[in-house]
């Protein structure tokens, strides 16, 4: 019966079972150059009469080739159709050079496949041993270099992995000589320092393989193996050790020691240019994942030094947030998220999508979001502050689309200001446990050009919890944007499920747990936000008619409001401070002016006017009758500033309320 290999066989399994030219492991010894082919003495003669020609009955012919019933060869799954082999598609020749070469076909492939320097190696150690080898050592250098960069440290080599053939038991070897016990993974050198005038350092620069055995390469093997190098009968004898450089376009990236066991032909001198072809292909292999590894860091960097390293604490309302890069790109998109502090204790809320993935997402997502960091400073509606930000994807090109989605929360008026730029919609779940989605235009994409946005105001009730996302939390390859967005309400529901809503990190944590393991296409942005509010009684609001009676006014209802709060300790110092600045504001105002004491941790007050003109601090002159009011603000006040609105500006300055207060 004739021979067959399943479809299942790699390059080890075929080479040893076909006795080929790679010195196969086994009792089946190895077809080499100049040796007859083994074969099995209980195989019987190929039916229908088919045989060899005679060929592998003479003697002094030499090695056959394989019968065509050998050649329909296939890698293990995942390897197919690639590597297959046909009748048609195998040279018909006799000798061990058409197996050297089917053999260097498919072990190339596999090695090239590796994406990774783990998978690339590791299928180095599949194609090599045992179809080549008994034992593998690979030291790689340390640290590996990344393209053309040279290092001034001493080169040092690190030892990797190390792969063997198991001990052969004794029942199937009575008839073969007794195997050397090859070197155990602790006998090798872990670190290698090479010497720029040592044998092995003059070998790696060389870039051939070469025999251990070879005369003047006895300090290099003892340089790469250690102190197992010099204990007679640990390493084979002869032609049976091969040191082969791995090589890259620019650098050494390390060395690959390969050994046969006394009882396999040694290794000749076209198993040299075989080692050859292995180490170019893993070296570049080796030098193609280091690169992959440094572009991937470097975009993963970017990305992450573009998001908030963390969130503010603003008053009114918790926040929390998570990231999560895709799974089959280079860990770099353009999703992001932020929270922006605004005036009057409110804060900005946002979330966008820059699409693809890429360096050139991450790098517009950049741009776009400190764009949308500049407008909320000038405290703009969520439709204007996306009209512009249209405007600026524009000019950074028209094959820059996002997606944004901007909402405003006023703890005090416990509203909500939401505008949408083609973006999913926002998740709202309520205090007594209802998930709703909240109904918002949606808008163009940004980018697009000449659409308008609409701006929605809805309630924002004190408990409640607002979720933002993009759409890689709610679109799938097997689920579109509307049903992920049901299902991620639902989801929201049932964390609450009638009890008190858990907490962000951890409602965070269940959202994205609902993931699962598996592999995701795009990356994840989410923020969330539980509202507070604002209690009405810690609220002190008036507009004021601009004229000289009305810092006297100011300064009378922000003592008797501080005397309601109990803190008479900040009477003078706040008096005094309000005075100044409702005294400036009243100088360039022309409408009514408004004064808001709050009352939180700290005293906040802040005055509003409809002058663009923001006071700035100056060192006023001897004879000067103005110009010290803020220079008391700034010398009595914890902290100050100023902020021009779309409307004109506000000031404001804050105090620490003393801890024994009766507020």
């Amino acid at each position: 019966m004739t021979e067959h290999h399943t479809p299942h066989e790699g390059p080890a399994q075929a080479a040893r079972q076909s006795g080929g030219p790679l010195g196969g492991a086994g009792p089946v010894a190895p077809v080499t150059p100049m040796g007859p082919r083994v074969t099995r003495t209980s195989q019987p003669p190929p039916p229908h009469g088919r045989h060899d020609g005679g060929r592998s009955g003479q003697p002094g012919k030499g090695p056959v080739a394989p019968s065509r019933s050998d050649t329909g060869r296939r890698l293990p799954e995942g390897n197919a159709p690639e590597a297959e082999y046909s009748q048609d598609s195998v040279p018909d020749s006799t000798g061990p050079q058409t197996d050297r070469l089917r053999y260097l076909d498919v072990a190339t492939r596999q090695i090239a496949r590796g994406m990774d320097l783990d998978e690339t190696l590791r299928e180095l150690h599949r194609a090599a041993v045992p179809a080549f080898a008994d034992v593998i050592f690979i030291h790689l250098h340390d640290p590996l270099p990344v393209g053309d960069e040279k290092s001034a440290a001493p080169v040092a080599l690190q030892l990797h992995s190390i792969d063997r053939t198991p001990e052969p038991s004794n029942a199937g070897w009575s008839r073969l000589p007794a195997p050397t016990s090859l070197p155990l993974p602790s006998d090798v050198a872990d670190r290698v320092h090479l010497t720029a005038t040592g044998r092995l350092a003059k070998l790696l620069l060389a870039g051939r393989p070469v025999f251990g055995d070879a005369p003047g390469n006895a300090p290099a093997v003892a340089e790469l193996l250690g102190p197992v190098a010099s204990v007679p009968g640990t390493l084979p004898p002869g032609h049976r050790l091969v040191i082969a450089p791995l090589h890259g376009r620019h650098h050494v990236m390390g060395t690959v020691v390969l050994l046969r066991r006394p009882d396999r032909p040694a290794f000749t001198g076209d198993d040299l240019l075989v080692a050859s072809q292995l180490a170019t292909h893993t070296a570049l292999g080796v030098q193609k994942a280091v690169l992959y590894g440094h572009e991937a860091s470097v975009a993963d960097t970017l990305q992450h030094t573009m998001l908030p390293s963390s969130l503010p604490e603003p008053t009114g309302v918790r926040l929390a947030s998570r990231y999560l890069p895709a799974s089959q790109t280079a860990q770099v998109g353009g999703d992001w998220y932020d929270a922006i502090p605004l005036p009057g204790s409110r804060v900005a809320l946002i979330v966008g999508d820059v699409m693809g993935h890429s360096m050139t997402s991450a790098a517009i997502m950049g741009q776009l979001r400190t764009s949308v960091q500049t407008l909320a400073g000038l405290d703009l509606p969520p439709d204007e502050v996306l009209h512009h930000l249209d405007e600026q994807a524009q000019r950074l090109g028209s094959d820059h689309i996002a997606t944004c989605l901007y909402a405003i929360y006023d703890p005090i008026s416990h509203r909500l200001l939401m505008a949408s730029a083609g973006h999913p919609p926002a998740v709202l779940l309520h205090p007594d446990g209802r998930g709703e989605i909240l109904r918002i235009p949606p808008g163009a994409p940004i980018g697009v050009g000449g659409v308008v946005f609409e701006s929605v105001e809805m309630p924002a009730p004190t408990g409640a919890t607002l979720l933002l996302y993009t759409d890689g939390l709610v679109e799938s390859r097997e689920t579109d944007v509307g049903t992920g967005v049901e299902a991620l309400r639902a989801r929201l529901q049932a964390t609450a499920d009638g009890r008190a809503a858990p907490s962000l990190e951890r409602l965070c944590d269940q959202v994205l747990g609902t993931l699962g393991p598996g592999a995701r296409d795009d990356d994840i942005a989410l923020l969330a936000a539980r509202f507070e509010g604002f209690p009405p009684d810690s609220v002190g609001y008036w507009f004021l008619a601009p004229h000289p009676l009305t810092a006297r006014q100011a300064r009378r209802l922000t003592r008797r409001t501080l005397r309601r709060w109990g803190l008479e300790s900040l009477l003078d110092s706040t008096e005094l401070m309000v005075s100044e600045v409702v005294t400036n504001a009243v100088r360039f105002a022309s409408r009514p002016i408004a004064l808001r004491l709050l009352r939180t941790d700290v005293l906040r007050c802040e005055v509003t006017d409809d002058s663009p003109q923001v006071p700035r601090m100056r060192h006023a002159e001897p004879g000067d009758e103005g110009g010290r009011g803020l220079f008391l603000v700034n010398q009595l006040a914890r902290r100050w500033g100023a902020t021009r609105l779309s409307t004109g500006k506000v000031v404001w300055f804050e105090q620490l309320i003393p801890k024994n207060s009766s507020s």
